[in-house]
């Protein structure tokens, strides 16, 4: 059984894409008797009782068509977390998936949404329908992928897009602060077909290797001592000169690029779509990477009421955003109303202190423990010393700059975490070779793997109402479109 299983665990490490490693992970848990714990319902973990009861009445209603009692049954809430399924505990418990009962219930619930959608419930309004699926997905929320500061572990990053939009469960919000910024901005500004020729294994390497390629652009870091010039040439050949409202527009995608002021008492920003439409996105990203004593601050630039470009709040510099924010969780789920985070963390100083579940149990709950303290007597001693080294500028500066870093957070509901070889901050602005680019992109979706059956699951219901508003939103404007042709024909008569 031992050696059995120690294959398992070799051909789970060694796996070569997504597939190989499921097909190991399922085998895993037969081997191990997991697959016994998934079918039974039984489980102190969550309310098994209430999730089957409610799984069997929404069965029934479906089945007999009572659509209006359908309606009213999900009308009682539709979430992430009901009777506690949410808990990650739920799914760390066995190498793929969780309990049976709740990927039946979550699959229910989407045939449920489904079936209200389609023309079979044809004795509720449209109207009434659409009211319904708008308040079902404010209640339920929506899910965000957060790429954190990273220097050249950004390529981590890259593997962690990679593997999420192969299974199609890229979200459709996006953040990311330095060298996450530059991965968002990289997916959030071309076209599905592009991202399809950029992801190709073959074409990464291509790119990587070539000098004028777009991923090549990524390695900003190449050469021991870089001009500002070649630094803009660099975002010129990986961006296209795009505001967030024109990439949003072409992608579907909202990207957030979190940059933080060069100056004093002014505060970080968020750039997206919604609260900064005309800015240009390829400057954004350059401010967010702007690694202070590395790189100059940045001035943003906009598009102007007549499309030309102007600098926008031409007094102000900007510089990397991990430095005051590098998980804005609180202002993206304020925009877009974000309530479950995807988190891929490469950040140095964060890393020490972080672990890839919430929920901690027997020695982890002490370790867990001692992580915070320790951050908070770090933070504690930034803030005592902040008054002394007052006078020093420069010294003040790098000690606000630490105190503003260790008071951050640096988690989200499902955290993916690079393996411990890359820990380390050394040589984080360092050149890396082909090699070490490909086998870190490789790394990045090998820790994204362990995640994709909990994401799918835990994302699935925000998909299907995402879905079924935006088709019920073309179907509403056409028929108001076609309201007003009939009336102004009926008025030419």
């Amino acid at each position: 059984m031992a050696r059995r299983k120690d294959v398992i665990d070799n051909e789970l490490e060694h796996a070569e894409s997504y597939e190989q490693w499921k097909a190991a992970a399922i085998r895993s848990d037969e081997k191990t008797g997991l697959d016994y714990w998934k079918n039974v319902d039984r489980s102190g973990l969550y309310d098994f009782k209430s999730i089957r009861q409610r799984l069997e009445r929404l069965r029934e209603l479906r089945a007999k068509s009572d659509n209006h009692g359908l309606l009213f049954a999900l009308n009682e809430g539709i979430h992430g977390n009901m009777g506690g399924m949410g808990r990650s505990i739920l799914y760390k418990k066995a190498r793929f998936g969780t309990k049976s009962l709740i990927v039946e219930y979550i699959e229910e619930i989407g045939s449920a949404l489904l079936h209200l959608a389609s023309d079979n419930a044809d004795d509720i309004s449209l109207e009434e329908k659409f009211e319904f699926f708008q308040r079902a997905s404010h209640c339920f929320g929506r899910s965000a992928l957060m790429l954190s500061g990273s220097g050249t572990l950004l390529y981590f990053h890259l593997g962690v897009v990679k593997a999420l939009w192969e299974q199609q469960l890229l979200p459709p919000i996006m953040s990311g602060s330095s060298g996450g910024a530059l991965i968002s901005a990289l997916v959030g500004t071309h076209s599905r077909a592009d991202l399809a020729k950029i992801f190709a294994p073959e074409y990464i390497r291509f790119e990587v290797e070539k000098e004028g390629g777009i991923l090549a652009g990524l390695n900003m870091f190449k050469r021991a001592a870089i001009s500002p010039e070649a630094v803009v040439k660099l975002y010129e050949r990986l961006i296209p000169d795009l505001t967030f409202q024109e990439a949003y527009h072409l992608t579907g995608l909202q990207i957030n690029v979190s940059v933080a002021p060069a100056e004093k008492h002014q505060s970080s920003r968020l750039l997206n779509a919604v609260a900064s439409p005309n800015v240009m996105i390829r400057e954004a990203v350059m401010a967010s990477c702007a690694f202070p004593g590395a790189f100059p601050a940045v001035t943003l630039a906009a598009k102007n009421q007549r499309g030309e470009r102007q600098a926008y709040l031409a007094s102000r510099k900007w510089i990397d955003g991990s430095v005051s924010d590098d998980m804005p969780i609180k202002r993206v789920a304020r925009l877009y109303g974000v309530n479950h985070f995807i988190v891929s963390q490469t950040n140095p100083i964060a890393l020490p202190f972080v672990t890839e579940s919430k929920e901690q149990h027997g020695w982890g709950i002490i370790k867990h423990a001692m992580r915070n303290t320790t951050r908070e007597w770090l933070l504690a001693g930034t803030k005592l010393i902040a008054k002394p080294v007052g006078l020093n500028p420069t010294l003040s500066k790098v000690v606000n700059m630490t105190s503003s870093v260790l008071a951050q957070t640096y988690t989200g509901d499902i955290n993916i975490l690079p393996p411990r070889r890359l820990h380390s901050p050394i040589g984080l602005l360092s050149g890396r070779s082909t090699e070490e680019i490909m086998n870190m992109i490789r790394d990045g979706e090998r820790a994204c793997w362990p995640h994709i059956e909990t994401i799918r699951l835990q994302t699935s219901v925000s998909h299907v109402l995402d879905r079924i508003l935006r088709d019920m939103e073309l179907r509403l404007i056409a028929d108001s479109q076609q309201t007003r042709t009939d009336v102004a024909m009926e008025a030419n008569k």
